[in-house]
């Protein structure tokens, strides 16, 4: 059978549409299901299409975090035992680090509080090291730049947005911070650190993510977040006008 696509590039779509039919591949996460030859979205989302026209995705709009190995996240501090923390990480359960991956050394329960190295509320940013379903997740902080986030300020998307605001290749991500000369980080849950030089281009980032978080179905995405960033630098006199 040959292939037949209904839909656009970018197209948005609901659960239950028509996608295309014939013999696709189905990208990792693709929030589609097949009958037969038919491909559905099961989302609300944006279609995305392989250069090569062989795979198909739906990029969605509207979800929830599912961790996966590897992923990056920033989680929050609930809960203190006598060997780990157990943190939020916007999931539908807690993940745990331990005392021992965080300080690198085995711990004295009996002689150590572990509130003084992480407290409630305390932020951390690590790496989702093993997670299999049967166990809540587990946590490590063991890599350049993580551990226990002491400066900048960290503010919450939909996790599902976060591919827009990293974008294609990362181009996003990139262009948010050589045009503010802010340090971005965005972690898989939905979570996103921004450290700037000041609380002017601070604020400047967050409204452009929160643009982002808006109006990720729209196209031209990357180029009007540019804009929109050099008007706000100059309406608030970090820029010249032209």
């Amino acid at each position: 059978m040959s292939r037949r696509v209904y839909v656009k590039q970018r197209e948005l779509v609901v659960p239950g549409q028509l996608i295309a039919e014939g013999d696709f591949k189905i990208g990792s996460n693709a929030y589609l299901f097949r009958v037969g030859k038919k491909y559905y979205s099961t989302v609300i989302g944006l279609v995305d299409i392989s250069e090569d026209g062989e795979t198909l995705n739906i990029i969605p709009l509207e979800g929830f975090y599912y961790p996966s190995p590897d992923d990056l996240v920033i989680g929050v501090v609930r809960n203190i035992g006598i060997t780990s923390w157990e943190l939020d990480i916007r999931a539908p359960f807690p993940a745990i680090l331990y005392a021992a991956d965080l300080l690198g050394r085995p711990v004295n329960p009996a002689k150590e509080d572990l509130s003084q190295y992480l407290d409630v509320g305390d932020m951390v940013l690590a790496k989702v090291e093993v997670f299999d379903r049967t166990r809540d997740p587990i946590l490590t902080t063991k890599g350049k730049g993580l551990g226990k986030i002491t400066k900048g300020a960290v503010i919450e998307i939909n996790p599902v947005k976060v591919p827009r605001v990293i974008g294609k290749k990362g181009s996003m991500h990139q262009m948010l911070e050589k045009e503010t000369g802010c340090k971005i980080v965005i972690a898989r849950n939905g979570r996103i650190l921004i450290d700037c030089p000041n609380e002017t281009i601070e604020k400047v980032v967050i409204l452009a993510i929160r643009k982002i978080e808006r109006e990720a179905h729209i196209p031209g995405l990357t180029d009007r977040i540019k804009e929109f960033i050099l008007k706000e630098k100059v309406r608030r006199g970090l820029l010249s006008g032209t």
